[in-house]
């Protein structure tokens, strides 16, 4: 009796790797995950270098002028600069073992879900670490000379009254513009956790305003925007925690958000430094009888432009 011939599923044109293609479709699996999580990845200001520790986002103060006299020579006028360096994180990794004999044993497979669940862990803590430096750059001083730095709306009632979180919504689009931050020529957003997005979602008075819910529908609890400001919501911004201790975190990101409960910002508020995107390898280990699975990325998060970020807090 002759041998079958297998169709190797892993194996990439006939190559000898049975398995190249298995760890692509882990990689497309946490890619997946990933991208479809984050929720502030693209909102705020990004940068991709492929050597070094930091990366420097330049700025630039307002020009200025004057009347002119006639037959006065123009000299020019200088325009402040300035620059904020970010540096890299060290290397955010999430590493799983699984054992030979475990997974011969198991009845069911286990690699899919494992891939995802990395995914979205790195997913979770990149939106967490934008969002705590949203907030450093809300409490942060002004970038330049004569300018002004972030602010700070205390609403009492914003964790618990949907008119209220909404007035201080505005009222933070409306600081911003007092500060020439150009709201009207880029996007502005709202970031909130579930609970006041559906406390906002449930004043039927709100939502339906159409000029301020726009598309909102009670009955299908949507809406989009308040007064041109986007709003999104998800479980990763670190609202109400005390991480001034958390160890766990680099130390710039230690921030005591008890009060917080929402942050207003636009894409200047923040920059994102890349070294290592998102990768993802599977390590057959022949000593320790198992597979390793390893998810990783390197970035690093810091405070631009200041003024460009408003945190509401209850205190």
């Amino acid at each position: 009796m002759s041998n079958a011939t297998p169709s190797r599923l892993g194996s990439a044109n006939g190559g000898s790797d049975k398995k190249a293609l298995f760890e692509k479709v882990s990689m497309g699996e946490v890619l997946t995950a990933f991208e479809t999580s984050t929720v502030l990845k693209g909102l705020t200001r990004q940068r991709n270098i492929t050597s070094g520790k930091s990366a420097s986002f330049p700025a630039m103060f307002k020009a200025g002028g004057g009347y002119h006299t006639p037959g006065e020579e123009l000299l020019g006028r200088s325009v402040l600069h300035n620059e904020v360096i970010i540096p890299i994180d060290d290397l955010l990794v999430s590493d799983i073992f699984v054992a030979n004999i475990d997974e011969a044993m198991n009845h069911y497979e286990v690699r899919q879900e494992y891939t995802r669940q990395q995914g979205l862990f790195l997913a979770l803590e990149y939106d967490k670490n934008i969002a705590r430096n949203l907030i450093r750059s809300a409490r942060g001083a002004a970038l330049f000379t004569g300018d002004t730095g972030g602010s700070t709306v205390v609403d009492s009632d914003a964790d618990s009254s949907a008119t209220s979180l909404a007035g201080s919504i505005w009222a933070s689009k409306q600081g911003m513009e007092e500060k020439d931050v150009p709201v009207e020529m880029t996007a502005v957003n709202a970031a909130v956790r579930p609970a006041q997005w559906y406390l906002l979602a449930q004043e039927p008075t709100l939502i339906l305003n159409s000029d301020v819910g726009g598309d909102g529908s009670y009955s299908q609890g949507k809406f989009h925007m308040i007064g041109g400001v986007d709003v999104i919501k998800s479980n990763a911004f670190p609202w109400g925690t005390d991480d001034s201790s958390n160890t766990e975190l680099p130390s710039d990101y230690r921030v005591d958000m008890s009060d917080t409960v929402a942050s207003v910002f636009t894409e200047a508020a923040v920059g994102t430094v890349q070294l290592m995107g998102l990768g993802y390898e599977v390590a057959p280990d022949a000593r320790r009888r198992g597979t390793l699975m390893i998810a990783e990325y390197s970035v690093g998060h810091g405070p631009i432009l200041t003024k460009a970020a408003t945190e509401i807090a209850t205190a």
